[in-house]
């Protein structure tokens, strides 16, 4: 009987540069800097790496890891919090060398391969006073991101990523390479908007872009108290839908731009982005400041781009999370964060406050896979941490604290998700949605070939 070890370098052997791309093997210079994922923690090791420069080249992976029987990752920013990116003893199929980008600026579209990064992305188009709409972090690779939905600053303004997503290059299992929008394969197109990487690797994207010449925005940092989170919460859901603001309620880090005596301290350290002018934007952030008085204000105009905060600095941080959606925010919701973050022994504890609603909620709930159009606020719960030996005893502070916090929406961001299992994959595609994506994964990937995400299994029959 051939087993698993026995395939790896036979499938190795009939590796070619010139068909698949550029090849790392263990051992390699690159390798490991090719498998290292923004999750610390995981460890994965590929028997191969590689990177095509094509969807051709693409094809010819996933052809080659179907007729093999290795396991398949896909691999554009290497962000997923578990690792998905990375095969543990298979194939890693790495977008890393597909950057093209294509703006039509008369047209305000953009055709762009799936290895870009966020940062750069906004980069080449904000030199045109140009933008699409991604998450929150430069180094978030534009397919991850896109396929899951995608929330980021612009999410009440112009809805979510997939929103703006008109057209795809797909390649699917059996090794086609398909174009899709909502004339051609119309159900695989509704199914990449939310449904993650179930689908196919998705090789370039067609987005719509918007003018927006710069924003108002950057960090508000204010003293935590119940009545102080309520309120900003408040007037989140109340602000202008140029509005979008992300609410880190934490112990102040020891940063320079925070008062000293405010070290340890809770605080609301928030991340706000108002879509339009300085004055307007002034506008729109003084009931925000009139909340309590400001330990730091660094809020200003900027291009688009200087919304990301800089380069990391490679380090590699643990961390247990959560995450859930809430319909309110109130004195006994905001006590019981700050009481919470108070009994973590954790090196860090964030609670992330995202209010939604504007232009993501105004799109039928049914028009994309991504089905949770009538949530208001998300929350992410994170405690971060360095020795491996803890990470039960912070996952369960996690736990608890997410059930404590448990109202009536009980959907998840696919995008946000850990290792959780069916149960919760189907919260995250509640109303039928989740049974309409295993009907399409069985029509375009019968076998599960891609099972390396937060897999939705094909239906039966």
């Amino acid at each position: 009987m051939t087993t698993f070890i026995d395939r790896v370098p036979a499938a190795i052997d009939r590796l070619d540069p010139g068909l698949h791309g550029r090849i790392i093997l263990p051992g390699d210079p690159g390798y490991d800097a090719a498998r290292a994922v923004h999750a610390g923690g995981v460890d994965h090791r590929p028997a191969v790496v590689i990177r095509p420069g094509d969807a051709t080249q693409v094809a010819r992976v996933v052809t080659l890891a179907r007729e093999t029987g290795l396991e398949l990752s896909i691999r554009s920013g290497g962000h997923s919090a578990v690792g998905h990116g990375v095969s543990n003893g298979g194939i890693c199929l790495d977008l890393a060398g597909m950057k093209n980008l294509e703006i039509d600026v008369e047209g305000r579209t953009a055709w762009v391969e799936t290895g870009m990064r966020a940062g750069e992305h906004a980069t080449a188009t904000a030199a045109h006073g140009l933008v699409t709409g991604f998450g929150d972090t430069a180094s978030v690779g534009i397919g991850g991101i896109t396929l899951g939905g995608g929330i980021g600053y612009l999410v009440r303004k112009h809805g979510l990523t997939v929103d703006d997503l008109l057209a795809a290059e797909i390649v699917t299992a059996d090794g086609a390479i398909l174009h899709v929008d909502e004339d051609r394969h119309p159900d695989l197109f509704w199914a990449i908007r939310g449904g993650g990487g179930n689908f196919g690797v998705a090789t370039r994207l067609r987005f719509r872009l918007h003018e927006l010449d710069g924003v108002y925005g950057g960090m508000l940092v204010l003293p935590a108290t119940p009545e102080a989170i309520v309120s900003f919460v408040a007037e989140a859901e109340d602000a202008p839908e140029e509005l979008s603001a992300i609410a880190n309620v934490m112990p102040s880090p020891p940063v320079p731009f925070v008062p000293e005596e405010h070290h340890g301290r809770p605080v609301i350290m928030a991340t706000m982005c108002y879509a339009g002018p300085a004055e307007a934007g002034e506008r729109a952030l003084a009931p925000f400041r009139a909340i309590a008085g400001p330990l730091a204000d660094l809020v200003r105009a900027v291009p688009y781009p200087g919304m990301y905060p800089p380069g990391g600095s490679g380090t590699r941080s643990m961390a247990a999370t959560a995450n859930m959606f809430v319909d309110r925010v109130d004195l006994a919701v905001a006590g019981n964060i700050l009481e919470r973050t108070k009994s973590s022994t954790a090196a860090m504890t964030v609670t992330q406050l995202r209010v939604l609603g504007g232009a993501m909620a105004r799109v039928p709930v049914t028009a994309t896979a991504f089905a949770h159009r009538g949530s208001r606020v998300m929350v992410n719960l994170t405690a971060v941490h360095a020795d491996p030996a803890e990470a039960g005893e912070h996952a369960a502070w996690v736990a608890a604290f997410a059930a404590s916090l448990r109202q009536d929406d009980p959907g998840v961001y696919v995008n946000f998700m850990l290792n959780e299992g069916e149960e919760r994959i189907r919260a995250a595609y509640p109303g039928g949605a989740y049974e309409r994506l295993a009907r399409i994964k069985a029509r375009y990937d019968p076998e599960n070939l891609f099972r390396l995400n937060q897999n939705i299994p094909p239906a039966a029959g």
